[in-house]
C-alpha cells in the first residue's frame, strides 16, 4: 500500500516503485484526457460551445498537473492537507462541468477515483467515489442510443466497488503494518537502552571491583599497619617503624595501581612482568610476620589474554586480603597449574575457616562483601565468569579454606599480549 500512497505523494520521488506508478497514473490520464477530447471533437462537438470545452479541457489538463506539484499528497497514513483537498475539489468541480458539457470525458474520473480513495480517510473516500460512479451512470444513460445496455448501468458502479474494496483493504493493511513497524521501532529503541543501562552497570560493577581489589585493601593494609605501629610506638620504636615502613611501600604500590586504573591499564605487577612472576612477588609481599605465603607453579605456562591474567592476579589479591584480614592464619600457599585445556589458581591457608553454606562469616576468605562491607567473593566470582571460568570455595570451621578458580583455554582466545607499558 505504501507506493499507492506514495504515488500521489513526495515519498514517490525517493521510492522506484512509487515513481512507476506515478508515471502509470499520469499517462493514464493523459491518454483517457487526449482521446476524450478526439471523441468529442469528431463525433460530440456542438457548434459554438467547442471552443469552450475544447479551453476547458486545457484547464482541467492544467488542474492536475499543477495539483500534483503544488498540492501532492500526503504521505501514508498522515491526514490530507488543506491544499490538497481543495485540490481534489477543484479538480472534481472541472470535471463535472466538462462531462456536463461533453459526456466524452467520462472515462477521465478514473484517476479522481484512485486519488480520493489514495488519500481521503474511508468513510469520506466511499461516499465520494459513490457520487462519481453516480454521474458517470448518469452520463452513459444520457448518450445512449437505442435500447439501454445493462452493462452502463452495471459496469461502472461493479468497477469502482472492486477498486473500492482493493483500496480500502490496502489502506488497512498499511494501518496495520504502520502500527507493526512502530511497534519494532519502540522494541528496537527500548532493547537499545536496556543494552545501554545494562552497560553502565556492567561498568560500575567492573570499577567497583578493580578499586576494592587495589584502593581499597591497600588502604585496608595501610591502616591495619599504622594501627599496629601506634600500638608499640613507645614500647618498640623499631617494629614501628617498621610496619611504617610497610604502609609506605602499600602507599607506593596503591598509587601505582591508582595512575594504571585511571588509564585503565593491567595491574601494575604484570606491567613488567608475567603472571607467574607477578604471583611469586604478591606471595612474597604477603609474606610477613605471623603469615608465610608460598607460591607453587604445576606445569609450564602458556601465553595467556591479558584480561585473564589479570582476572587471576586479581583474585589472587582478594584472596589473599581475606586471609590476612579474617583467617587468622599463619601459612597460605598460591598454586598456579597450567594444563593443555584449563589455567587454574587455588588459595589455600590454615586459618579458622568458615561455613560456605551458612553461618557467620569471619573467617578465612571470608570477605567484606559478605559481611555487608564490600565485594570481597562475590567480586572474586563476577571476575572469574567474566572470564569464562568459575570460581570455588571449599571451608569447614577450624580447618582453613581453599579458593579455587578454573578458566578453560577452549572458551579463551588466545592471543600475543600486545607490549606493556612501564609502570609509571
Amino acid at each position: 500500500m505504501k507506493e499507492h500512497g506514495d504515488a500521489y505523494g513526495e515519498g514517490a520521488r525517493a521510492d522506484p516503485d512509487g515513481r512507476w506508478l506515478t508515471a502509470v497514473m499520469h499517462a493514464a490520464f493523459f491518454l483517457l484526457l487526449g482521446s476524450s477530447l478526439v471523441r468529442f471533437l469528431t463525433r460530440d462537438q456542438g457548434g459554438t460551445r467547442t471552443a469552450w470545452v475544447v479551453a476547458l479541457f486545457a484547464v482541467f489538463w492544467l488542474v492536475h498537473v499543477l495539483g500534483q506539484v503544488l498540492a501532492p499528497a500526503p504521505r501514508p497514513g498522515a491526514r490530507p492537507t488543506v491544499r490538497h483537498l481543495a485540490w481534489l475539489a477543484a479538480v472534481s468541480a472541472v470535471w463535472v462541468v466538462l462531462l456536463a458539457l461533453a459526456p466524452s470525458a467520462t472515462w477521465c474520473v478514473m484517476p479522481l477515483l484512485f486519488a480520493g480513495l489514495h488519500t481521503l480517510p474511508a468513510r469520506i473516500a466511499v461516499p465520494v467515489v459513490a457520487g462519481l460512479t453516480a454521474l458517470v451512470v448518469a452520463s452513459q444513460i444520457r448518450v445512449a442510443e437505442g435500447p439501454l445496455n445493462p452493462n452502463m448501468v452495471v459496469a461502472p458502479p461493479a468497477v469502482a466497488a472492486v477498486a473500492t474494496a482493493v483500496l480500502v483493504h490496502l489502506q488497512r493493511q498499511a494501518a496495520r503494518q504502520r502500527v507493526l513497524i512502530d511497534d519494532l521501532v519502540r522494541t528496537r529503541r527500548d532493547l537499545a537502552a536496556t543494552e545501554r543501562r545494562a552497560g553502565i552497570l556492567a561498568e560500575r560493577q567492573r570499577l567497583s571491583t578493580e578499586i576494592h581489589d587495589t584502593l581499597a585493601q591497600g588502604l585496608s593494609s595501610q591502616q591495619m599497619l599504622l594501627q599496629a605501629a601506634e600500638r608499640v610506638w613507645r614500647a618498640d620504636p623499631d617494629a614501628a617503624r617498621a610496619h611504617i615502613r610497610g604502609a609506605a611501600e602499600i602507599t607506593s604500590r596503591s598509587l601505582v595501581e591508582a595512575r594504571r586504573f585511571v588509564h585503565d591499564l593491567a595491574p601494575a605487577d604484570l606491567a613488567e612482568h608475567t603472571l607467574t612472576e607477578a604471583l611469586g612477588a604478591l606471595a612474597d609481599r604477603e609474606s610477613g610476620p605471623g603469615l608465610i605465603v608460598e607460591f607453587r607453579l604445576d606445569g609450564t605456562p602458556g601465553p595467556l589474554p591479558e584480561r585473564v591474567e589479570a582476572a587471576l592476579l586479581r583474585i589472587a589479591q582478594g584472596a589473599l586480603a581475606n586471609v590476612r584480614e579474617h583467617a587468622a592464619a599463619t601459612r597460605a600457599a598460591l598454586t598456579l597449574t597450567c594444563l593443555d585445556d584449563q589455567v587454574s589458581l587455588d588459595v589455600a591457608d590454615n586459618g579458622r575457616g568458615f561455613d560456605p553454606d551458612g553461618g557467620p562469616r569471619r573467617a578465612s576468605n571470608s570477605s567484606a562483601a559478605d559481611q555487608g562491607r564490600g565485594h570481597g567473593l562475590p567480586a572474586m566470582r563476577i571476575r572469574a565468569r567474566q572470564s569464562g571460568g568459575t570460581l570455588t570455595v571449599e571451608s569447614t570451621p577450624g580447618e582453613g579454606t581453599v579458593v579455587s578458580v578454573a578458566v578453560p583455554l577452549t572458551h579463551v582466545p588466545v592471543v600475543p599480549d600486545a607490549p606493556r607499558e612501564t609502570a609509571p
